[in-house]
C-alpha cells in the first residue's frame, strides 16, 4: 500500500493498547522488564555490547533509548522515502547535530551548500570549527566539479572529507542543487551525502533514491504540519541510524513521547495538507511574477535558469509552496510589506497550515554577515513566503494589499517635490 494510506495504521496494532484505535501516548520515563536476564539481554544490544538479531524486536527500557510512541513514528516515517531506518529528535537542529557529529570523526572535515538554514549555518561555520571539524563551502547550485575540486583542496590539506551536505532547495533563495552529481562526488571521496530535505520531503523530492546517504527533516515544519510541534527526523540505512541513534541516546536529543503522538497524527493528513499548499503556491507565484512591485521571484517550480529546470526534472516532482521574491527597492520596502499583511502571519518558520511571510536577511539568517549574506543572495529585499491552505484569492488579495502599501523612495522623491513645485506656483 501507500505511505498516505499506511500513515493511519503502521506499526501499531490495537490489540496492544486495550483495542483503541490510535496509540496512546506513553508518558512513562521506565519499563518493566520480563526478567533479569532480559534486562542485561536489553542493555546489551542498546549500548552495542553484543550484536542483535534483525529479526528480535528491541526490548523497552528508558524513553531516552526508545519509546513506543518514537517507535511507530520512526516505522512510519521510513515509508515515505523509503529508508530502513529514521531516528526522530527534539527538533530538526537536534537531528542535523547530532548526525553531523556522530558520522564525522575529529580531524576530519564537512563540505556544505550555502545559504542553508541560518541554525545549520552557525553550527557549520562556528561549532564544528570549534570541535575539530574544519568546513568549507561551496554556493548553493554548484556543478558537483566545484565539489570535487573543493573536497581535491581537503584531502591535500591533509583532512579528508567525511560529509557533503546539501540543502536543497537552500534556505531561503530557492537554489537548488544536483543531489545525485554530489553524491557522486561525496562517494569517490569515501565520504557521506546528508540532504536537508525539508522544503520538498517527503511528498516532491526522495534523496535517497538520488544517492544520498542521509536524510535529514526538521519535522517542525511539512510533517508536523500545526505549528504546533518541534521534532526533527534523520533516516538512512540501519547501520547509519544505529550509529546516530546511540549519539542520541548519550546526548539526550530524542524528541518525547507526546510530540511524538502530535506527529504521528499530522502524518495522517501530510499528502492532503502539502498537496493544497503546492497547489495554493504555485497559482501565487505565477500571480507574485506578474507584479510590477515584484522584481524576482524564486520557485522551484518555476526555474530561472535552464540548469535549474534540469536539476528540478532530474529530482523533484513537484514544487512545494515555499516562495521567495525580491521586492522593488529595500528593507524599507520589505518591512512596509511585511507590516501590512494581515491573514498571513508575520513570523518565522514554515510548512504549516497556515500562511507564514518573513525578512530572511533580518530574521533567520541574521547571524550571518551582511557581506556574506550579499554573497550568497539574501539580499534586504528579500521576502521569504510560506504558503499555507487558506483560499489562494484571500492569500492574493492580502498580498495585493500589502503590495499597494508599499512606497518606493523614488516615489516619494517625485510627490515631494510635486508638492514643493506646486507651492513655488502658488507663491508667484
Amino acid at each position: 500500500m501507500r505511505p498516505e494510506s499506511l500513515m493511519m495504521s503502521y506499526g501499531y496494532t490495537p490489540e496492544w493498547s486495550e483495542g483503541a484505535i490510535k496509540p496512546p501516548v506513553f508518558l512513562t520515563s521506565t519499563f518493566t522488564f520480563p526478567s533479569a536476564e532480559a534486562g542485561k539481554e536489553f542493555f546489551s544490544w542498546a549500548y552495542g555490547l553484543e550484536e542483535r538479531d534483525p529479526s528480535v524486536p528491541m526490548g523497552l527500557i528508558y524513553s531516552r533509548l526508545n519509546n513506543p510512541d518514537l517507535d511507530i513514528l520512526e516505522h512510519r516515517l521510513n515509508l515515505w522515502d523509503e529508508a530502513e531506518a529514521s531516528a526522530v529528535f527534539a527538533s530538526g537542529m537536534a537531528a542535523i547535530s547530532t548526525s553531523v557529529l556522530a558520522l564525522v570523526p575529529v580531524g576530519h572535515s564537512v563540505v556544505f551548500s550555502r545559504p542553508v538554514y541560518g541554525g545549520t549555518d552557525y553550527l557549520f561555520e562556528h561549532l564544528l570549527p570549534e570541535l575539530g571539524i574544519p568546513t568549507r563551502e561551496f554556493p548553493a547550485g554548484s556543478d558537483p566539479s566545484e565539489v570535487e575540486r573543493i573536497c581535491q583542496e581537503l584531502e591535500a590539506e591533509g583532512t579528508p572529507v567525511r560529509m557533503v551536505f546539501l540543502e536543497s532547495p537552500a534556505n531561503p533563495t530557492m537554489i537548488m542543487t544536483d543531489i545525485p552529481g554530489t553524491a557522486e562526488v561525496a562517494k569517490r571521496h569515501d565520504a557521506l551525502c546528508a540532504v536537508d530535505n525539508t522544503f520538498l520531503g517527503p511528498l516532491y523530492q526522495q534523496p535517497l533514491r538520488h544517492g544520498a546517504d542521509v536524510v535529514l527533516y526538521s519535522a517542525t515544519k511539512y510533517l508536523g504540519g500545526h505549528s504546533d510541534l518541534v521534532a526533527g527526523v534523520a533516516l538512512g540505512s540501519e547501520e547509519l541510524v544505529d550509529r546516530i541513534k546511540f549519539y542520541r541516546t548519550v546526548l539526550g536529543t530524542m524528541l518525547d513521547p507526546h510530540s511524538a503522538w502530535l506527529l504521528m497524527r499530522s502524518l495522517e493528513t501530510a499528502k492532503l495538507r502539502i498537496t493544497c499548499a503546492r497547489k495554493n503556491a504555485e497559482r501565487i507565484a505565477r500571480w507574485l511574477m506578474e507584479q510590477p512591485a515584484v522584481e524576482r521571484v524564486l520557485f522551484p517550480g518555476l526555474p530561472e535558469t535552464e540548469n535549474q529546470r534540469e536539476v528540478y526534472k532530474r529530482q523533484c516532482t513537484g514544487s512545494g509552496s515555499l516562495i521567495a521574491f525580491e521586492i522593488a527597492g529595500g528593507e524599507r520596502e520589505a518591512f512596509q510589506f511585511l507590516n501590512s499583511v494581515r491573514l498571513i502571519k508575520l513570523a518565522v518558520s514554515l510548512g504549516g497550515t497556515e500562511s507564514l511571510v518573513e525578512h530572511p536577511a533580518t530574521m533567520t539568517h541574521s547571524d550571518v554577515p551582511p557581506d556574506e549574506q550579499a554573497a550568497i543572495g539574501i539580499t534586504p529585499a528579500l521576502i521569504r513566503l510560506s504558503v499555507g491552505i487558506e483560499h489562494p484569492e484571500d492569500l492574493i488579495a492580502d498580498l495585493a494589499y500589502a503590495l499597494d502599501q508599499v512606497e518606493l523612495e523614488d516615489e516619494i522623491e517625485l510627490a515631494e517635490a510635486g508638492v514643493a513645485a506646486d507651492t513655488t506656483a502658488g507663491e508667484r
